[in-house]
C-alpha cells in the first residue's frame, strides 16, 4: 500500500480489532495496544520509509506536546521520586500521546491524508454496525469469543437501561459510543458537502442513516449528546458563516477547567439541572463524579505546579490505605499527576491545532470538499476535548489526528513563505 493509506489502516484496524490486554515489560511501558500500534508503524517507518523523518520540522505548534511528554521528569524529581522514575513516565507518556502525535505529523500532513483518515473512520464506523448489532443481543461476548478473555472484569459496566451496552474490542462501551459519535459526525459532514457521495455502491446517506440510528442504541448518552452537540455547531457555522459558536465551545472547555481547578465548579447547580432535564440515574452519576473531583482537585492544589507525580499520590486514602476517590476525567489525572503546567499543556495539544485551522481555515470554507473532511476532525478535537472534562478514555486517532492537523498548517505556512519569497525576488529582479 501507499505509505500514507498503510500508516492510517494500521492505526484504525489495531484500535478496533486489537485485544484490550496490557503486558509488563521490564524497563519499558506496558505493552497495550496503543503500544504495539506506535511501535509497529515506527519500526516500518525506520525499515522502509526512513527518509520520512527528514521531512519534519518543529513548530511552536508543537510545543505543548513536547512539554506534556517531558512533564513527568519535572513531577518526579519535584516529588524526590527520583530520575529513573521521572525517565519512566516521559517514556510512558511519550508512547502514549508522543508517537501517534509525531506519525500524525508526518504522514497526516496534506489535505488528502486528513480525507484518508477520515474516510476511514466512517468506514470503521460502518464495520462496527454490525458488530453493536450482535452484542446488543448477545450481551458483550466478542472479544472473549476471540481472544478467550472479556475486555472488562466488572461485566456489570456493560448493563445499561435494561439491556446490553456494547464493547466490542475496546476497553468500554464508552469508547464505543464516542466512535460511534465520530464516523457518525464525519459521514453526516461528507454527504451533506457532497465530499463522498457512495461507498460500495450505496448511496452514503442510507450509511449515515445506519449509523445515526446505531449510536442511539449503543447507549452512550455522553456520545449523543455530543453528537448533536456537533452537528448544531456545524451546522449553524457554516450557515451563518461565524466561527463564534466553536469559540464558545473552547471557551466553556477554558472556564470549567479554571472552576475545576481553582475549586469554584458549580456541581451542585449541573446536577439540579441535570436531574430535571435528563434522569435521576444521570444526576446521580454527575453528583458522584462532581464530588470526587471536588476533593481531588483540593489534593492537586497542594502540589499546584507540577502535580504529586505517580503511584497513586493524587488519591485521597482512609486510615487503613484504601483509596476512597475514583478519576474518572482526564483534566482532574492531569492536574493531580502533572499539576497546572501538564493541564495546559494536555489541553494545548488538542485545541491549539484546532484554534490555529480555523485561523487558516474560517468556517466560511468549511464546505469546501477539499476543506470539508479535515474540518470535521478539527471539530472532533474539539469535541474529544469536551469528552476529556467527564471521562479519560485515551483513543489514539485523535492524537494522531492532531499530529496531522498541526503538520497541515506547518506545511501550508511553510509553502505560502516559499511563495512568497518567490514573488519578491520576482518583483525584484523585475526592478533591477
Amino acid at each position: 500500500m501507499p505509505t500514507q493509506k498503510a500508516v492510517i489502516l494500521s492505526f484504525i484496524i489495531a484500535w478496533l480489532f486489537l485485544p484490550v490486554v496490557s503486558f509488563e515489560l521490564p524497563g519499558i511501558p506496558n505493552y497495550t495496544k496503543i503500544a504495539a500500534t506506535c511501535y509497529g508503524i515506527l519500526l516500518a517507518t525506520i525499515v522502509f520509509d526512513f527518509e520520512r523523518f527528514s521531512s519534519f520540522q518543529f513548530s511552536w505548534l508543537d510545543v505543548p506536546m513536547l512539554v506534556w511528554c517531558l512533564c513527568p521528569l519535572t513531577s518526579s524529581l519535584t516529588n524526590d521520586l527520583g530520575w529513573y522514575d521521572g525517565f519512566s513516565g516521559v517514556f510512558y507518556q511519550t508512547v502514549t500521546w508522543g508517537l501517534p502525535y509525531y506519525l500524525g505529523r508526518l504522514y497526516l500532513n496534506t489535505w488528502d491524508g486528513l480525507r484518508k483518515l477520515a474516510t476511514y473512520i466512517f468506514i470503521g464506523g460502518l464495520i462496527y454496525i454490525p458488530l453493536c448489532l450482535f452484542e446488543l443481543r448477545m450481551s458483550p461476548q466478542l472479544h472473549r469469543m476471540l481472544y478467550g478473555f472479556h475486555a472488562r472484569s466488572d461485566f456489570i459496566q456493560t448493563i445499561r437501561y435494561g439491556g446490553y451496552r456494547p464493547t466490542v474490542f475496546m476497553e468500554h462501551g464508552l469508547m464505543v459510543g464516542a466512535w460511534m459519535m465520530s464516523a457518525a459526525l464525519i459521514g453526516v459532514w461528507l454527504w451533506r458537502t457532497q465530499t463522498l457521495k457512495q461507498l460500495w455502491g450505496i448511496p452514503i446517506k442510507w450509511l449515515v442513516a445506519a449509523l445515526l440510528l446505531t449510536n442511539i442504541l449503543v447507549k452512550s448518552t455522553g456520545a449523543i449528546l455530543l453528537l448533536i452537540v456537533g452537528l448544531f455547531i456545524i451546522f449553524l457555522s457554516t450557515r451563518f458563516r461565524t466561527s463564534i459558536l466553536v469559540l464558545m465551545v473552547i471557551a466553556a472547555i477554558s472556564l470549567h477547567l479554571y472552576l475545576g481547578v481553582s475549586g469554584n465548579f458549580p456541581g451542585d447547580r449541573i446536577v439540579a439541572v441535570v436531574s430535571s432535564t435528563l434522569n435521576e440515574e444521570r444526576a446521580q452519576s454527575m453528583q458522584f463524579r462532581f464530588d470526587n473531583e471536588k476533593i481531588l482537585s483540593q489534593r492537586a492544589r497542594q502540589k499546584m505546579v507540577f502535580g504529586w507525580g505517580g503511584w497513586g499520590r493524587n488519591e485521597i486514602y482512609d486510615k487503613w490505605g484504601k483509596r476512597v476517590t475514583i478519576t474518572d476525567s482526564l483534566w482532574i489525572i492531569a492536574f493531580g499527576i502533572r499539576g497546572v503546567v501538564g493541564l495546559i499543556s494536555v489541553m494545548a495539544s488538542l485545541l491549539l491545532p484546532a484554534i490555529a485551522f480555523m485561523h487558516y481555515y474560517p468556517v466560511t470554507v468549511w464546505k469546501h470538499p477539499k476543506v470539508a473532511p479535515a474540518a470535521a476532525i478539527v471539530l472532533l478535537l474539539i469535541l474529544y476535548t469536551v469528552d476529556c472534562l467527564l471521562n479519560a478514555l485515551i483513543n489514539p486517532i485523535y492524537i494522531f489526528a492532531c499530529g496531522g492537523v498541526v503538520g497541515l498548517i506547518v506545511n501550508q505556512t511553510i509553502n505560502q513563505t516559499k511563495t512568497n519569497l518567490v514573488q519578491i525576488r520576482t518583483q525584484q529582479t523585475l526592478r533591477d
